[in-house]
């Protein structure tokens, strides 16, 4: 025992330099949208709780926790009061987390003032839920945040978790990160406080943000390749980029993450099914055939979904309406990141040549962003289909408002006719504006329509569009 304690303090020690006097290398000086929620929440957190930052692997949370970190020991924090550990670790796994206490406590006895417990992929940590509620319960003087890229569907630990911890949604990458840490030196672009701004727009300005926007085009198509990944974004090559996206999706995650968290032993058959889900990308979910395709009983490919939505590879969205409406109708599946599909099935940039391809990631990324600059204000988020068979892509019901999205990203200008169903949309429920999002910068500014039409409609190309989404959630400002 005192020989595992040993090596456990050992392996501690490594994760913890400040213990040692040293700084915290490595680190980047650009920091993700979410690190302004977390910063709050570690020095000043307005209630009780434990922070959970969940995301998918690579998407850079164990960065967030650093980066918190230094700051604390900036501000003066004693350094014996933080603890970081990574739960991936073997030895910190087999430990358990009271031994990780204790051994941290052996080595760095506490010091007056608040504790600082940063945890790495808890979900690793056997009854998580449990023991995070009795730290939230009974140890006040400890601030505990903790990670997560595959938390397990136990409806007990959702439960205990109400009122004891404050989740903070991490995506991938947004454009305007993007462009951030690629260091990319472009012309600003104007902010906007929301998009309902672009209405009350003179022309002139609409030409000068089209001038302005011309270097970005090309840079958010290779991202929609490179994707939103901060490791994959910075490789240079995009075949090696997409390469390691592989790797860890269908290494790490469907044949390590779902054997250990959730006990999955079809992993063959889940793996069929998350390609066929990169094969329909943003479409809707047809049950039947893909259980046809895939020759997997519906109960067994309902579990799959719901398993690839907690290690969040996927968002599913239902039809807009209630009760009866959305259980009959079919759910729409949009990948994590846009990247996702081409990096699964080695595409290169070839998508930037296949039209549909390219509309399908850019649909994907749209709302992406829009869920990212959404998230903390609890929107909900259906897609539409009328009558007959009109369709709606995005419907963002925000602060008692539907607010409608529908994405052409096609070389012609969107056009009336094109968009029945957003129209009909609009009329049906008394909409008062909607958006319609284009390819070229040049399809950008307000549609004409008929004067018996009560709906303005904004078009914005999804370059620009991606990006005042992501600067607003940088910038935390209210869209």
């Amino acid at each position: 025992m005192r020989a595992a304690s040993e090596v456990l303090t050992t392996v501690l020690g490594q994760f913890n330099p400040w213990w040692r006097g040293e700084t915290i290398t490595d680190l980047p000086g650009w920091r993700r949208a979410a690190w302004r929620e977390l910063h709050r929440w570690v020095t000043a957190p307005p209630a009780p709780r434990a922070i959970l930052l969940s995301g998918a692997r690579q998407i850079g949370k164990t960065t967030l926790l650093l980066q918190s970190i230094r700051e604390l020991l900036e501000h003066g924090v004693p350094a014996a009061n933080i603890l970081y550990a990574t739960f991936d670790h073997p030895i910190l796994k087999l430990a358990g987390i009271d031994a990780v206490l204790d051994a941290w406590r052996q080595r760095e006895p506490r010091v007056e003032g608040p504790e600082y417990l940063f945890l790495d992929e808890a979900q690793f940590i056997r009854d998580w839920g449990t023991w995070i509620k009795h730290q939230v319960d009974f140890a006040r003087h400890r601030r505990v945040v903790f990670t997560g890229s595959a938390m397990p569907l136990l409806g007990g630990d959702q439960e205990s978790g109400v009122g004891r911890w404050h989740a903070i949604r991490l995506t991938t990458l947004s454009f305007y990160e993007y462009l951030q840490i690629k260091r990319l030196e472009l012309p600003p672009l104007p902010k906007l406080d929301s998009l309902a701004q672009l209405f009350d727009l003179p022309p002139e300005a609409f030409y000068k943000i089209q001038e302005t926007a011309r270097g970005y085009v090309a840079h958010f198509h290779e991202f929609l390749v490179r994707g939103g990944f901060p490791q994959t974004a910075q490789v240079e090559s995009i075949n090696q980029a997409q390469k390691l996206l592989r790797e860890d999706i269908i290494d790490k995650v469907l044949k390590r993450d779902m054997t250990a968290l959730f006990g999955v032993r079809r992993i063959l058959d889940l793996e069929y099914t998350f390609l066929y889900l990169c094969m329909h990308d943003g479409g809707l979910l047809d049950m039947a055939a893909l259980c046809s395709n895939l020759e997997v009983k519906r109960p067994t490919a309902q579990n799959f979904i719901a398993l690839l939505e907690a290690t969040h590879l996927i968002y599913r969205l239902q039809p807009f309406g209630y009760g009866k409406e959305v259980l009959r109708g079919r759910q729409k599946i949009y990948l994590a990141d846009a990247a996702i599909a081409s990096a699964v099935m080695l595409r290169g940039n070839s998508i930037l040549d296949d039209p549909q391809a390219l509309g399908v990631a850019t649909e994907t990324a749209v709302f992406k962003h829009l869920f990212a600059r959404y998230y903390s204000r609890q929107v909900r988020f259906t897609y539409w289909r009328g009558k007959q068979d009109h369709e709606v892509d995005l419907v963002a019901e925000i602060d008692q408002q539907l607010i409608p999205f529908e994405v052409k990203y096609r070389a012609e200008p969107a056009s009336i006719k094109q968009l029945r169903g957003l129209l009909e949309l609009c009329s049906a429920k008394n909409i008062g504006r909607g958006y319609v999002i284009t390819k070229s910068l040049d399809d950008f500014g307000a549609l004409a329509l008929p004067e018996n039409v009560n709906t303005r409609i904004m078009r914005v190309p999804a370059t620009l569009l991606c990006y005042w989404m992501g600067q607003s959630e940088a910038d935390n400002s209210a869209v």
